[in-house]
């Protein structure tokens, strides 16, 4: 298991008391629960960050595709004459 350290954090007397119903219906600690809870919401954001910051790079380098391309390709699906996707200028 990974060393843990303690935190402390404040929140509202409504999020403590759903925080100590949802351990007491799980049979969890609330530190479990509130640690999964930050696992998660810091799982999320690091992803969404990192895929920002990997599009940014994209733009700065130029690996984009234009909207009218976007747009003709996409107005081409369904049709007879659908195009292959548009590749990157």
């Amino acid at each position: 298991m990974a060393e843990s350290m303690l935190i402390s954090v404040r929140v509202s007397k409504d999020t403590a008391k759903r925080l100590e119903s949802l351990a007491q219906s799980t049979d969890r600690s609330k530190s479990y629960i509130a640690s999964q809870a930050i696992e998660e919401y810091l799982h999320l954001h690091e992803w969404q960050i990192k895929a920002i910051e990997e599009g940014i790079k994209d733009v700065e380098e130029g690996q984009v595709v234009s909207h009218g391309k976007v747009k003709e390709w996409l107005q081409s699906w369904g049709t007879d004459n659908e195009k292959d996707a548009p590749k990157c200028s």
